[in-house]
């Protein structure tokens, strides 16, 4: 076989999608010693397969398996399996019972409304919306003065940079006089 084919036969396989026939047709690959570089991490695998199929008797395995996790389950797994779904099953009840009593709870309030008169209401809310405009405006008008300062220190950044040039000159020489 070609190893794209083996390739393909291998990805449908892990898919779960192959036939009986094929994964004979990939044992026998994996078995013989012609198994292409880029595949032989597969190659135990498959021999695995192959000694295991030929080992068990398949008209008991089942039961075999069954009968010996029955025997040594212990039984203190089995009695916390029970106590933990008993809890759990408890507390969503209790939460159910809770969740539903609040919701029927809010659902009986009723709001009271604070104006009697829409009209009054409306001009209450245009009232507090224009302050919080004027306040957010005042905010607003003492940045637009932080880019005007800005714009002009750039100017006396160029010229402090030969002076500050300088004072490291003159660090750098008292270091190396201190050291010395």
């Amino acid at each position: 076989m070609k190893t794209e084919e083996i390739k393909h036969l291998l990805h449908r396989y892990f898919e779960g999608e192959t036939t009986v026939q094929e994964e004979r047709e990939l044992e026998t690959y994996f078995i013989s010693g012609e198994v292409a570089d880029e595949l032989k991490q597969y190659k135990g695998f498959f021999s695995g397969i192959s000694e295991l199929s030929g080992s068990v008797n398949d008209d008991t395995i089942e039961s075999d398996i069954l009968n010996y996790i029955s025997r040594n389950e212990p039984a203190q797994k089995s009695k916390r399996v029970w106590l933990w779904q008993a809890v759990s099953g408890i507390a969503a009840s209790v939460i159910l019972v809770v969740g539903g009593f609040l919701f029927f709870q809010q659902q009986e309030q009723q709001y009271a409304d604070t104006f009697e008169d829409p009209a009054v209401a409306y001009a209450y809310a245009e009232q507090t919306l224009h302050y919080m405009s004027a306040k957010y405006n005042q905010g607003l008008a003492a940045l637009s003065n932080f880019d005007k300062l800005q714009t002009a220190a750039e100017p006396l950044q160029e010229g402090v940079k030969p002076i500050n040039e300088y004072l490291q000159m003159i660090g750098q020489i008292e270091a190396t006089e201190n050291s010395n």
